[in-house]
């Protein structure tokens, strides 16, 4: 599975392009996806699927675009949609730009297939309620959004966000993970499990 990485939106969110087989998924398009489309095209992919770790506006602000201009469904958990209806979810607060409204379908954790390859999905609520991580551990590979981050974690100060919870989150679905899985993070650059076990500070109390 290739894997490459656009910086999107205001605030410079990670959105993933995975491909394998001609085939393709994108993780959290979180702004104008015009680059993803495209590499899309100048590759010969067709896009399957477009994965959302959770639904804050910089996660989606390229949801509706992508999935318009592809026909690819948008897949994301339902404990967020109540984020659709606040300026959490929608933007336009400080200058920053409105998203416009999408369709989905909600996606239960468990297994999944995306690219011909095994995906758990984790239900790792701390930075949002709904929070999703994507695991393929053909390619030893996390998609996180804002969980954790290199040496560090998501905030939990926003509404539905709670500090005990997501840590709990990291603990159970993460660090359970090979040590050499590969952390994909919302913002920043990745990092790895055992990485994170070692010198995550707000993780200082944890057992290896």
């Amino acid at each position: 599975m290739q894997i490459r990485t656009f910086a999107l939106g205001p605030l410079q969110t990670n959105c993933y392009l995975l491909s394998r087989n001609g085939e393709a998924v994108v993780v959290d398009p979180g702004g104008d996806p015009a680059a993803v489309l495209g590499a899309l095209e100048n590759d010969g992919l067709t896009l399957t699927h477009i994965l959302n770790t959770h639904f804050h506006f910089d996660h989606v602000g390229g949801n509706r675009k992508l999935a318009q201009e592809t026909g690819a469904p948008i897949l994301a958990s339902s404990e967020d949609a109540y984020l659709m209806e606040t300026e959490l979810g929608l933007g336009g607060f400080m200058g920053l730009p409105r998203i416009e409204m999408f369709e989905y379908e909600n996606i239960k954790p468990g297994a999944h297939r995306f690219l011909g390859l095994e995906c758990t999905v984790f239900r790792t609520p701390g930075h949002s309620p709904g929070s999703l991580s994507f695991y393929f551990p053909d390619a030893a590979a996390v998609f996180v959004g804002d969980l954790v981050f290199y040496r560090s974690v998501g905030r939990t100060d926003f509404p539905g966000g709670d500090f005990d919870t997501l840590k709990h989150s990291v603990m159970e679905s993460i660090f359970t993970l090979p040590d050499e899985t590969a952390i994909y993070t919302g913002h920043g650059e990745a990092t790895n499990v055992g990485d994170e076990k070692r010198n995550n500070p707000f993780f200082s109390d944890f057992h290896l």
